[in-house]
């Protein structure tokens, strides 16, 4: 795998890990004991802490990928087992 492809797979990684990770962390309003602003939803995040975020979605995309690169190394899964057209 040449060095385009896995920057390509690590950024997915790192999207799907933002995501993953985008609502662990995240108190509203009312659980700090503030009012809710006029406009806001209830659920909407009291403080956003976008370092933290990229912070761990850093962290969880590099421990994917280096399972990706693992498997892609050593062959723990091959499309061959997921098959299952073959069962």
């Amino acid at each position: 795998m040449g060095l385009p492809s896995m920057l390509a797979v690590y950024f997915l990684f790192w999207v799907f890990s933002v995501f993953l990770v985008l609502p662990f962390g995240v108190k509203t309003a009312a659980e700090v004991g503030e009012q809710v602003q006029p406009g806001h939803a209830e659920s909407a995040p009291h403080e956003f802490r976008l370092g933290r975020t990229l912070l761990r979605s850093t962290i969880v995309a590099t421990v994917l990928f280096a399972l990706f690169v693992l498997n892609y190394l050593y062959g723990w899964v091959t499309p061959e087992m997921l098959d299952w057209t073959q069962w």
